[in-house]
């Protein structure tokens, strides 16, 4: 198969409902909020410690210490411990070199390193797709000259993702798309190696904006490339500095949150750059959502719950591809499945998979977890959690912040008890308590990590978009958001097959002829559904 891929095919208008949430901050006009348009509204910033600091000071917040044991059974994604929240002091107020004498960065630790770097080299072995693409493209060096902000998740399987861009000729500037999700010894490691990144576990909403602006607006240095994950690089950069956007040769997104702020700003003419949606490759959507979800969902609970499944009764908000791994795994070890779904397509899917689909009002009082999965706002309500039973587990698997409306939670009759990191007890005035994650942040990626083998098949769809943007002739692609193409899907998949010794059948001529197929492909159409 050859390696230069072309992508020719344009997703034509797509009639997305509107996706739309209150403003948080907009980096363009400091702390006021967005004037005039919803279309890109970051979802994880955290609420300003000057304003949350007098709850958590208050006789409302209290903090219970815990055992080493207890410490110890919650690792997140850091086997170092390094990314807890004991370092009080911001890294904004550091200064940190690294061994070069390098200071353009800002981390939590930069002495952490070598932590940080054995984690990335222990990604590498179980990320065969993106290695096998470095391999191959690093001589071509088909990003020469690419000048790549990147805004997505900061941990060791994304750092492979940025070492293979430089490898293949990149400069890159990196911040986090979530407060909770970076590994700081990784970001360490990737400072340590010269690369300009941005970002510690635990920011603040100032913080959050602060470190992608220092991404966008470097001196001596504009990027031409956009590579997102929700969207928050493209909204600075669009309001902040719009003549920078323009000179911008693609967007490639990766979130159904900033897919669907992408539609929107081609829907009111406002999107001046090509994008590439990678979301809906059928790599991204089957192995990152559904097997991804599938196996993090557990590793999250257990990590921050010690929970034991079998018996308890979980309810699903949402069942598309996340909500039918999550599902899935929660069925497998035992659970009683509830799904909620407004489509009627994907409620006939669970019906058919054996999950009862009830309103959520229905089962509330008697679940003992609670999952979000719909990318959508106040899925859960303040109302549905006055109804839940003592001790309910609620958690949010989709990448948006606001399917838990959190922010009710905040309130003068409520305790807040800190049990361990991104685990809170909500207390009623009753002394009912629910437990929350992240505060209904993205679970899997701030109490557990994501299995690199499938991290691996998202990176290289990553890279493969970023190179077919930067690479494309004039007139390729107009100012519109298109479709990764099934030969490139394909592509991917090929680069992972080695690693099960999986050998693929070859069509003869005649066969080929006979289904009126290429014999490198693609073998499916576009509409096909996996």
């Amino acid at each position: 198969m050859t390696e230069n891929i072309e992508i020719r095919t344009i997703v034509g208008n797509r009639n997305l409902s509107t996706v739309s949430d209150s403003p948080v901050t907009d980096p363009a006009s400091g702390a006021k909020g967005l004037e005039g348009s919803n279309a890109f509204v970051s979802q994880r910033s955290k609420l300003d410690p000057k304003s949350s600091g007098a709850l958590k000071k208050s006789s409302r917040y209290r903090s219970r210490s815990l055992s080493a044991s207890s410490t110890d059974s919650y690792s997140s994604t850091s086997c170092t411990g390094s990314s807890s929240d004991d370092d009080d002091v911001s890294p904004r107020e550091k200064i940190q070199k690294n061994s070069a004498g390098n200071s353009d960065f800002c981390v939590r630790n930069i002495n952490q390193h070598a932590f940080g770097r054995r984690e990335i080299e222990i990604a590498e072995q179980e990320m065969p797709g993106i290695m096998a693409l470095r391999k191959r493209a690093t001589d071509d060096k088909p990003l020469k000259n690419a000048k790549i902000v990147g805004c997505t998740h900061i941990n060791a399987q994304t750092a492979v993702l940025i070492e293979t861009l430089v490898a293949l000729g990149a400069s890159v500037r990196w911040a986090a798309c979530n407060i909770y999700s970076t590994q700081n010894e990784v970001a360490a490691a990737l400072a340590e190696a010269g690369f300009s990144v941005f970002a510690w576990r635990g920011e603040t909403e100032e913080d959050f904006w602060w470190c992608i602006d220092k991404c966008v607006n470097a001196e001596n240095w504009h990027p031409n490339m956009i590579l997102d994950d929700g969207g928050d690089a493209t909204h600075l950069m669009l309001k902040k500095y719009p003549a920078m956007f323009k000179m911008i040769k693609g967007i490639v997104e990766e979130s159904v949150t900033g897919v669907h702020r992408l539609y929107q700003l081609s829907k009111a003419g406002k999107l001046t750059v090509p994008a590439m949606n990678v979301n809906d490759s059928v790599t991204k959507t089957k192995y990152d959502n559904l097997y991804s979800c599938r196996e993090s969902i557990i590793d999250s609970l257990k990590r921050s719950t010690d929970v034991m499944f079998g018996g308890k009764q979980v309810v699903i908000c949402g069942y598309g591809e996340v909500g039918k791994g999550c599902s899935q795994a929660l069925k497998g070890l035992g659970c009683v499945v509830y799904v909620t779904e407004i489509d009627p397509i994907c409620a006939l899917q669970a019906s058919m998979d054996g999950f009862r689909v009830v309103k959520l009002n229905e089962v509330i009082r008697n679940v003992d977890i609670v999952i979000t999965a719909t990318g959508n706002k106040n899925v859960v309500t303040r109302e549905h959690m006055d109804k839940m039973k003592n001790g309910c587990i609620v958690c949010n698997m989709g990448h948006s912040n606001t399917e838990i409306d959190v922010n009710s939670l905040r309130a003068p009759d409520l305790t807040w008890e800190k049990v361990r990191s991104q685990v809170d007890h909500v207390i009623w005035p009753d002394g009912k308590r629910i437990i929350l994650l992240a505060e209904g942040r993205l679970v899997n990626l701030s109490c557990s990590s994501l299995p690199s083998f499938v991290v691996s098949i998202t990176s290289a769809t990553q890279a493969l978009a970023l190179i077919e943007l930067f690479n494309a002739p004039a007139g390729r692609y107009k100012s519109d958001v298109y479709l990764l193409p099934k030969k490139m899907d394909e592509y991917v998949a090929s680069l992972h097959l080695p690693t099960f010794d999986a050998h693929l059948t070859e069509l003869t001529d005649e066969q080929a002829k006979y289904m009126g197929l290429n014999k490198a492909g693609p073998f499916k159409p576009n509409y096909y559904r996996y």
